[in-house]
């Protein structure tokens, strides 16, 4: 994407034109403008307007040229211009759209009626400047053909901002600060310097307006008759999309408002709602925390409190209640309490963090308001904040322990990766924690060790924990819910996906709609895609991806996000799993959730591997083994990434050695249920192209009984093209062939394209190793032409490499030309490959390789590697 700085070179390197550089005031034109004419080949002129010489002739030419005359008019004095300019000069005009008529005038003439002075016009122009003029705005949009829009920054560049001056932003503190300036550079970078630096490590806090944007707040309000002076203080309190009937309520307004709501607006304190008359707001956030501040506390207090009264929205008439309380208010506390609990049940956690929040600040009692901050931080985990909870943890950490304590702070461990961390967390909540005088507490913890037993993928565990918790949690209730949501998953990990199923039916008929139903929706989808019910998994999992319920959980959505990219791969549907990995990626980053990153990590790694594209391959690898691997949810994955990106390139060995951890016995046996981690083919195909089949056929017994114990339609089909070559390997073609044939037979009944095209080139590669080679065409071209529909690049090369080598379409030279497998040796052999990376590709053993080596050297009169590559090498820069 052409960036503003771009795109504005671009048009100022074309002499003999003017370009306008638009955008609202602080959002970095002047900046923009004055990097360009720093940048610019020739001579720069420059000049800025100002709204008190507006109504001057040719004032802003006379800072251009001091020693012209203007003398005759804009369309003489443009001649004279030309005639003294340096041809290509660039004249620069920073606020244009207060500049006087005659001087835009003037250039508008030097342009149309003087090509040969080559002279460009920058006219930087403030959008919504209500003292421009009609008639200068209208001869800058004639005089222009090229407009530059500055678009306002986002969280990410404010944090990078930020970054410059020694200030680290979490991204939630990022996109408050972006949401509060609306991205203008100049307020952001006001902010960070007038604002303590301690505030940004906060929660919440209440940020001001900068002194400059305060200060002219001050000087518009000093002008307002008194009853717009009060409207612009009752909108300021009630926020934007106040209701002007409440507004002039709140200011004590008698009769028509209209003329008040001119003034305001006039002043530019108020404006008016897209739908029309009946609703208003603050122009931006800035000016309503300049207007709020200079109401003073007493004033300002007084005016929330009635505001309390007329807002409809009880969390919103809450927080003005909160905002109006300067000490402890245990009535408004409980109240906040009480609708926390409520939106909590409702699945908004986002909500009900910032419910508690306010409760705990505005409780006395130290132990109740522990407790009530605790919540908050356990509601933003749930909410999928996890940098904000985060920024409340040190305070949670600080008070005496609680059983709420200890789970709270070990739920924050697992959405971080901490395994260690968790583990001690909730064994210690567990231990003081008195089932049953609190219950309610109790299912929480167990609750939490659901998810951490999910993410240690420990089926035994999950579905114990979960039991216990559906036993003391109130039926209905979030933990109850999450904990009947994840026990499917335990369930199908341990053998028992039917169950599983019929539970996922029930609990759906019972909880239909909001946050809670996405945890449902995500859970069953996850379930679908482990069970090869593949279109509905997708369905499930893409429905489960917004999180526009009432506060859906981004956590729930990054779990939703990861297994669709996973679902959307084996289909064959590469550049949507890609899309989803990249915006599944950004929330990661956003929330700090990084439990699912290698999940989705794995996928890109795969896609971009297949491709070809071996630098984004690595870099998802390195992504992978950077962060936190302490659970297996997060370990497994970035094994198999590793592992399919070796398998791309033929080489075995560095499968073997990407999958050695999971062959140990430590890990979960839930690791190894069929469809839920297909590792065992890919290891299997290694040891045989490794020359180890014994190991191989020792290994894939276990789990050809357990996929066929499970009628695991897909986990049957990998595991038997995988016996097929291990036969293949044996000479025993009779078994080979009947093994690919039950495996194309399985999997061509799902929607798995990656896994045909993936069988049909195994069994292609056996083929032709056993001589039956034009049946060994056919699959590989049928694997050919499924990798090539879905950009797998790296594979179809080697598709048609195997074709030239089975040479049953090629036609055969004279005694001294290469055989077909010759010329595959030779290939890959100049290319630089060793004899063993040529064995593991071709599937043929060193020794042969080594033979025909020796043949190759032979009938081209070369005596080495050496040779042949020079000698392809040239031949290849004849073509």
């Amino acid at each position: 994407m052409t960036t503003a700085a771009e795109e504005l070179a671009g048009l100022l390197s074309l002499a003999g034109r003017a370009v306008l550089l638009c955008g609202p005031a602080g959002c970095g034109r002047t900046t923009l403008a004055r990097r360009a004419a720093d940048a610019f080949p020739g001579p720069v002129l420059r000049a800025t307007a100002a709204e008190w010489e507006s109504d001057s002739a040719f004032a802003v030419l006379r800072q251009l040229f001091p020693e012209l005359s203007a003398d005759g008019g804009p369309l003489p004095l443009a001649g004279r211009i030309a005639a003294e300019l340096v041809p290509g000069t660039l004249l620069v005009i920073d606020d244009a759209q207060l500049a006087d008529v005659d001087s835009v005038r003037t250039l508008s003439s030097l342009l149309r009626h003087h090509p040969a002075a080559r002279a460009t016009v920058l006219l930087t122009v403030a959008t919504g400047d209500s003292r421009a003029r009609a008639d200068v705005l209208e001869l800058l949009a004639r005089m222009s053909g090229d407009e530059v829009r500055v678009p306002p920054l986002d969280a990410a560049e404010v944090s990078e901002l930020a970054s410059a001056r020694g200030i680290a932003l979490h991204p939630t503190m990022a996109e408050r600060l972006c949401r509060h300036t609306l991205g203008r550079p100049r307020y952001v970078v006001q902010l960070l310097t007038e604002v303590p630096r301690a505030t940004w490590a906060g929660f919440d806090p209440n940020l001001p307006a900068p002194a400059a944007v305060a200060a002219s707040v001050r000087e518009r309000i000093s002008r307002l008759s008194p009853a717009a002076e009060r409207f612009v203080a009752a909108v300021a309190v009630l926020g934007a999309g106040a209701a002007v009937r409440s507004a002039a309520s709140l200011a004590d307004l008698d009769g028509d408002p209209l003329p008040v709501l001119d003034e305001a607006c006039a002043a530019r304190l108020v404006e008016l709602a897209p739908r029309g008359l009946a609703e208003v707001g603050p122009p931006d956030p800035m000016v309503r925390a300049a207007v709020l501040a200079g109401l003073g506390p007493q004033r300002r207090s007084k005016l929330q409190r009635r505001a309390a009264e007329l807002v409809e929205d009880p969390a919103r008439s809450l927080r003005l209640l909160v905002a109006a309380s300067p000490v402890p208010d245990a009535g408004v506390a409980d109240r906040l309490d009480a609708l926390a609990v409520e939106r909590a049940a409702a699945g908004a956690w986002g909500t009900a963090a910032v419910l508690l929040n306010d409760a705990g600040r505005l409780t006395e009692d130290a132990e109740l308001r522990q407790a009530r901050i605790t919540r908050a931080v356990d509601a933003l985990i749930g909410a999928g904040d996890v940098f904000r909870a985060a920024a409340l943890a040190p305070e949670v950490e600080s008070v005496r322990e609680t059983p709420l304590r200890d789970a709270v702070l070990g739920y924050l461990a697992v959405v971080r990766g901490r395994a260690a961390e968790a583990g001690g967390r909730l064994s210690r909540a567990w231990d003081i924690v008195n089932a049953a005088r609190d219950p309610e507490t109790a299912a929480l913890i167990c609750q939490r060790y659901v998810l951490d037993a999910l993410c240690r993928y420990s089926a035994e565990d999950l579905v114990r924990w979960a039991d216990r918790a559906l036993e003391l949690a109130v039926p209905e209730t979030p933990a109850a819910v999450e904990a009947a949501a994840i026990r499917g998953l335990g369930l199908a990990a341990s053998g028992r996906a039917k169950q599983a199923r019929r539970d996922y039916g029930q609990l759906a008929e019972r909880i239909r709609h909001g946050a809670q139903a996405q945890r449902i929706v995500m859970a069953r989808g996850w379930l679908n895609l482990l069970t090869d019910r593949i279109d509905d998994a997708r369905v499930d999992l893409e429905s489960a991806v917004p999180t526009s319920y009432l506060g859906g959980s981004a956590r729930i959505s990054l779990w939703a996000q990861a297994w669709l990219a996973r679902t959307l791969f084996l289909s064959g549907e590469w550049d949507d799993a890609l899309r989803v990995v990249r915006e599944a990626l950004v929330l990661v980053d956003r929330t700090g959730i990084v439990i699912t990153a290698p999940l989705l990590r794995w996928t890109s790694a795969a896609v971009h591997a297949l491709r070809g594209d071996q630098g984004r391959a690595e870099e998802a690898l390195l992504a992978c083994a950077s962060g936190p691997q302490d659970y297996e949810i997060m370990r497994v994955p970035a094994l198999l990434a590793r592992a399919q990106v070796a398998e791309a390139a033929a080489d075995s060995a560095g499968v073997l050695r990407a999958l050695h951890p999971l062959t140990r016995l430590s890990l979960p046996t839930s690791v190894d249920e069929p469809g839920h981690w297909p590792w065992h083919d890919l290891y299997a195909h290694a040891l045989v192209l490794s020359g180890r089949p014994e190991e191989a056929d020792v290994f894939l017994a276990p789990h050809e009984r357990a996929a066929g114990k499970r009628e695991h339609a897909s986990a049957r089909a990998r595991l038997a093209a995988a016996r097929g070559r291990l036969l293949g390997a044996r000479n025993d073609h009779v078994g080979a062939v009947a093994a690919f044939d039950a495996a194309l037979e399985m999997i061509g009944a799902l929607p798995l394209r990656y896994d045909q095209a993936r069988i049909a080139f195994a069994y292609g590669q056996t083929l032709r190793r056993l001589g039956r080679r034009a049946r060994a065409d056919t699959q590989l071209v049928a694997a050919r032409d499924g990798f090539a529909s879905m950009g797998a690049v790296a594979y179809v090369a080697r598709c048609e490499r195997e074709l030239r080598a089975g040479g049953v379409h090629l036609p055969r030279g004279g005694a001294d030309s290469l055989t077909p497998q010759e010329e595959a040796v030779a290939r890959m052999v100049a290319r630089g490959q060793s004899n063993r990376e040529v064995a593991a590709e071709l599937f043929l053993s060193v020794k042969t390789v080594q033979y025909h080596l020796t043949r190759i050297y032979a009938k081209l009169g070369i005596r080495g590697r050496t040779e042949l590559a020079v000698l392809r090498s040239g031949e290849d820069g004849e073509g």
